[in-house]
């Protein structure tokens, strides 16, 4: 017999395609939720659009408090122009993340008598897809050695550029004009300095903020050339007490993405886990994630999505859009004849990529000081395969059995269970007693026990 596997999409329709398992019967699922950012406290967010040298990096704010608190110091490789700068729809950044999120989906076991086939078999992953400076405003302060290398005024913010010469004058710079600084800074500034990267300072224009009518502070969206492809993180670690979170998409038209200077580990994945995380979805992402993160010696970036942005399988939300991924910052869609090098004023002009060449990595970092002690450099790779953070839900059959092959299943659910309960603790480190528990209760056998007799002699 054919082998068969199941199309999963968000209409809940179902459609059969051939698959590597030999013996499975079909069964319909559908998605039920995702892991996004609204499991944490604090995610911070950013996507990177990045062909070859050229750069656009979205920075979604996460600031809690009053905005005219607010200011952001980032490290930058260049003196950015003002029209390298701009203000981006937040709703992109949450469009990367509905699409990317791990999700949790539901299969329904087919009465095995309708089938009648009987061998198990888990959901099988989903196939792959077919490969498919404006002029400078020098202020010196030569007592600190701080430099304004440029200032704009950027939708609700006020931005300057700056270059420095040793960190306890920048710091003191940064005090002196405004500037909320934690303590400490200076100790985290040097290594930018030694490397000769220039600052980009922002922070909020009351008036113009005013004006926006928007409730919270919207994404900054820079671009730039650089040969460096890293992203500062240790600047966010200053007045950090915890472990932090950072959800990086990473948007290329070749392939998925890696962090070279700490390992790339996929989540865990295309694991059957008991029913009743429908319900504990959020807790048990959670939880499985810091077992893996502890396991990992919570040293490592963690892959939650790596796949075409052109398709999907399951659908946690629609593949974005062109216009949508001009908006993230994917510069190469347009024009795709025309030359590949940026214009030599500093701006982009579009590559030679099809426009259908959006691949999109998801990587998950929780970071601490001790245990990230270097920014994060990435790379690019030809790498195009499919994956994604998955967990699947098996709702076994429970209509009256009507021939043998149904009680044979019947006598499997039990087994099944454990096995489902076994993986959600090894998963979560949650107590294996306690799943046990809320496991589903179905009796193996109902039949008169002369018909289970006989069954047994005719087994023999």
């Amino acid at each position: 017999m054919k082998p068969f596997r199941i199309l999963i999409t968000l209409f809940l329709t179902c459609l059969v395609c051939l698959v590597v398992a030999p013996e499975a019967w079909a069964f319909c699922g559908f998605y039920v939720a995702k892991a996004d950012t609204k499991l944490y406290n604090q995610a911070s967010q950013v996507a990177i659009a990045r062909a070859g040298k050229r750069t656009v990096l979205t920075m979604a704010n996460d600031y809690q408090g009053e905005v005219k608190d607010f200011a952001i110091v980032v490290p930058v490789p260049v003196v950015l122009r003002k029209d390298q700068i701009k203000v981006a729809d937040p709703k992109i950044i949450e469009r990367l993340d509905a699409f990317s999120a791990p999700r949790l989906v539901e299969y329904f076991d087919e009465d095995p008598c309708e089938q009648g086939l009987y061998d198990r078999a888990m959901p099988p992953r989903a196939a792959a897809a077919p490969s498919a400076a404006q002029e400078s405003n020098r202020v010196r302060q030569d007592s600190l050695g701080v430099t304004v290398e440029a200032r704009y005024t950027v939708g609700e913010y006020d931005i300057l550029l700056l270059s420095a010469k040793e960190s306890d004058g920048l710091q003191t710079w940064l005090t002196q004009n405004g500037y909320k600084i934690p303590r400490g800074a200076n100790q985290l500034l040097k290594p930018y300095i030694r490397q000769k990267l220039k600052f980009f300072v922002a922070k909020v224009n009351l008036s113009e903020y005013d004006k926006t009518g928007y409730q919270s502070l919207r994404p900054l969206q820079i671009a730039y050339e650089s040969p460096r492809f890293m992203l500062p993180i240790r600047l966010g670690m200053i007045n950090a007490n915890a472990a932090q979170d950072l959800l990086i998409y990473v948007l290329s038209p070749q392939g998925q993405t890696e962090v070279t200077n700490y390992r790339t580990v996929k989540v865990p994945s295309e694991t059957e886990i008991p029913v009743f995380v429908k319900n504990e979805f959020s807790d048990f992402y959670r939880a499985m994630f810091q077992t893996a993160y502890d396991r990992e010696d919570r040293k490592v970036a963690f892959m939650e999505y790596a796949w075409d942005m052109s398709n999907c399988d399951p659908c946690s939300a629609e593949p974005l859009s062109q216009a949508e991924l001009k908006q993230a910052g994917v510069f190469w869609l347009d024009n795709p004849d025309s030359d590949a090098m940026p214009q030599s004023s500093g701006g982009f002009r579009p590559g030679r990529f099809p426009s259908s060449s959006v691949f999109i990595t998801r990587l998950h970092v929780r970071y601490t000081r001790d245990k990230f002690p270097e920014d994060l450099v990435f790379q690019e790779t030809g790498n195009r395969n499919l994956f994604q953070g998955r967990y699947v839900l098996r709702h076994a059959f429970t209509g009256e059995p009507k021939c043998q092959a149904a009680y044979q299943y019947r006598r499997s659910l039990p087994r099944q269970f454990e096995q489902q309960a076994q993986n959600l603790a090894r998963l979560t480190g949650w107590n294996i007693q306690d799943i046990r528990k809320k496991l589903p209760q179905i009796r193996a056998d109902v039949r008169p026990f002369w018909q289970q007799l006989l069954s047994s002699l005719i087994d023999k």
